[in-house]
């Protein structure tokens, strides 16, 4: 099953789209999916770790050293 999503694009990346679309005879569907297929988890893990992180500081807990962390887990040299 697929769905379909409105996307505003600015005026530079419609050219760039437009003209990789005739050059390729590839539809512009499948560049904006092949575009996000390899970003996505990049973004995933960026988007997630900063909430995460946030989340972490609004807790108020304290952080622990990585030295500790090695430390208690037998990692420490």
């Amino acid at each position: 099953m697929t769905n379909t999503h409105t996307v505003r694009l600015p005026e530079e990346l419609t050219t760039r789209l437009a003209t990789l679309v005739q050059a390729t005879k590839r539809t512009k569907s499948y560049f904006i999916r092949e575009a996000l297929e390899r970003c996505i988890e990049d973004l995933e893990d960026a988007y997630l770790a900063e909430t995460a992180y946030e989340t972490f500081l609004k807790s108020g807990e304290q952080s622990i050293p990585l030295k500790d962390v090695e430390r208690r887990l037998g990692l420490a040299d």
